[in-house]
């Protein structure tokens, strides 16, 4: 294979790794906006994760218990969002932000207070991160198989396994067509003998363990312990995401992928010299996926149509 199809390649499955956090924080803000719930704490609550789940796997040496301790944390955060935008009917973009706020600083004040390393964890052993995995067999699928399928972290492929689970979780069982009716008219559900405030709840309690996921996979996975802020917007990107595929579990994870390969390929154009442009600057290469995110919103995000109840709390009394 040329040396242009190997760079190729190797670009196909940096995006299917930079795709993951995407996709299990967009399925999770899936859940939750179409129960009704504007989930701008995305963020949040994967950064809580990649913080707990890391620090866990510090003091325990486990992956295991890093990554319980990860999903933990983001469903913990999730409820504190369910009663604060569901039972209380507060503002849910602002109890969103809220949470992201109080995860960014809460989060590196820990890391200093318990491992005195200036808001960041310590590097983590092997052992104590999850590794690739390499399928078996099917060797005769060639180097496409070997280089883009095979040799991914296990979170990798439950974020494709995921897709398919939300599309049929919404659209074949009971829960899915409640939480999908929540969103559009809770009125109708109540009136069904069905608690809207319980089906919101647990969309939201979803939602975290996805977001926990996600954050698990950034500290164990992808890489090697917390620093500061190292979701670096990708709840912000999961978001629109989910609104550019119009809160559809397919369209939102090709959504995710866009954003990923755009990612993927600013990381090779780094120091690149293009023709006439010559090299360009790194901070203007680092923005073109968030650049790209504005433009499909731009161009597209308009003729998307939200639940019709999304951001509007529900009370029985009216």
């Amino acid at each position: 294979m040329s040396e242009a199809g190997t760079e190729f390649l190797s670009i196909l499955a940096a995006t299917l790794r930079l795709a993951t956090p995407l996709v299990l924080a967009a399925l999770g803000g899936l859940f939750s906006e179409r129960s009704g719930v504007i989930d701008i704490g995305l963020e949040g609550k994967m950064l809580g994760s990649a913080f707990a789940a890391a620090a866990a796997a510090a003091a325990t040496g486990s992956a295991w218990m890093g990554l319980l301790a990860g999903v933990a944390a983001a469903m913990l955060l999730a409820l504190l969002h369910a009663y604060a935008a569901v039972s209380q009917g507060g503002n849910q973009v602002v109890t969103g932000m809220a949470i992201n706020v109080l995860v960014a600083g809460l989060a590196p004040v820990l890391a200093t207070a318990w491992f005195h390393l200036d808001g960041t964890t310590p590097m983590l052993p092997s052992a104590a991160r999850f590794g690739a995995l390499t399928l078996p067999g099917f060797a005769s699928l060639g180097v496409f198989y070997r280089q883009v399928i095979s040799g991914h972290n296990g979170f990798v492929y439950a974020a494709a396994l995921a897709v398919p689970a939300a599309a049929l979780l919404l659209a074949r069982t009971r829960f899915g067509l409640r939480l999908r009716a929540a969103g559009e008219n809770p009125q109708a559900v109540e009136t069904a003998g069905v608690s809207v405030s319980a089906i919101r709840y647990r969309a939201l309690l979803l939602t975290g363990l996805l977001c926990g996921l996600a954050g698990a996979y950034l500290s164990l996975a992808a890489g090697a312990g917390f620093t500061r802020m190292m979701t670096a917007g990708r709840g912000y990107l999961a978001l629109a995401a989910l609104i550019f595929g119009r809160w559809r579990p397919v369209p939102a994870a090709l959504a995710c992928l866009l954003f990923a390969f755009a990612d993927a390929t600013q990381a090779r154009l780094q120091g690149v010299a293009l023709p006439v442009v010559g090299a360009m600057p790194v901070e203007l290469v680092s923005a073109i996926p968030y650049v790209l995110t504005l433009l499909l919103l731009a161009g597209f995000g308009g003729a998307a149509r939200a639940p019709s109840a999304l951001g509007v709390p529900y009370r029985r009394d009216g």
